[in-house]
């Protein structure tokens, strides 16, 4: 199976990637770790919802809850939001964090594809680096317009081509040919709904689409949390060996010592699309 299919592959999401947030955690984590944002991701993907009290908000594909989790003293006042991601194990981490959290959160397992909500439930819904893993974009995107109120708006994260493509030239050669999984790829190019396309495939279904892009980089100063990072992303029917690991180590804490750290560019941003 391509990496793009085996990116948008639901048993695959559900029951390996993303049965658990540990694979998100490692990948997350380097980016909390080594950003040079100003602003993190989540509070800033946070103001592009603009929410007001007593809103109505989804989130498809809410992982462990991270964006309310790191937000919640900024939620407004009698808010209603439905937190839903395809993986059980990601659903019951986001309600066990948020409980008691004094806010109106509901949970569910749901595909973004087959939404159990009335038309015209939402004031805005949210789709935080999630949209690119949809089989049927088509088929999401008519369910989120049906869900979605009018004058409502989805929050769309993603990333580009320009993504993290230095990660293709930190693995040395020897080590691409022998572990199929360690070519590190470019993190933009492979997926399915991304800042180069995105205009064109969420044009249809809204009034207004907007890009706003996100201005940040890693600089990576420690060789652990970017080995963690690299085996999140391995394919699972694939054994990389020990001294393949032992190499990488190597390679990378060189390179950490004599330049002081890896430098990554990062390519993200959210589209703001709205319905009249």
């Amino acid at each position: 199976m391509s990496e793009v299919k085996l990116f948008q592959d639901a048993h695959y999401l559900q029951h390996n990637q993303y049965r658990t947030s540990s694979n998100l955690d490692a990948r997350a984590g380097l980016h909390r770790q080594f950003s040079t944002a100003d602003v993190r991701w989540q509070p800033w993907v946070f103001d592009w919802l603009a929410l007001t009290p007593g809103m109505r908000v989804l989130e498809c594909g809410c992982g462990p809850g991270w964006l309310w989790r790191e937000n919640m003293n900024r939620i407004p006042a009698n808010c209603h939001i439905t937190l839903t991601d395809l993986s059980p194990g990601m659903v019951a981490e986001a309600e066990a964090a948020l409980a008691g959290s004094g806010h109106r959160f509901e949970f569910q397992q749901a595909s973004i594809q087959a939404l159990d909500f009335a038309d015209g439930t939402f004031d805005v819904v949210v789709a935080n680096h999630m949209l690119y893993h949809v089989p049927d974009l088509p088929q999401a995107l008519a369910e989120v317009q049906r869900v979605m109120k009018e004058n409502g708006r989805l929050v769309a994260a993603t990333n580009g081509n320009k993504h993290m493509v230095e990660l293709a030239d930190l693995v040395p050669d020897a080590l691409k040919k022998a572990v199929s999984s360690l070519r590190m790829r470019g993190q933009g190019e492979m997926l399915a709904f991304r800042l180069e396309n995105g205009r064109a495939i969420l044009e249809p279904y809204f009034d207004t689409v907007e890009l706003h892009l996100y201005d940040d980089s890693l600089w990576i100063t420690e060789v652990e949390p970017l080995l963690a990072y690299a085996f999140s992303m391995i394919s699972p029917d694939e054994n990389v060996p020990e001294t393949a690991v032992t190499q990488l180590r190597e390679a990378w804490a060189a390179k950490i010592e004599a330049d002081g750290g890896i430098r990554i560019s990062k390519h993200s941003g959210v589209f703001v699309a709205a319905t009249k």
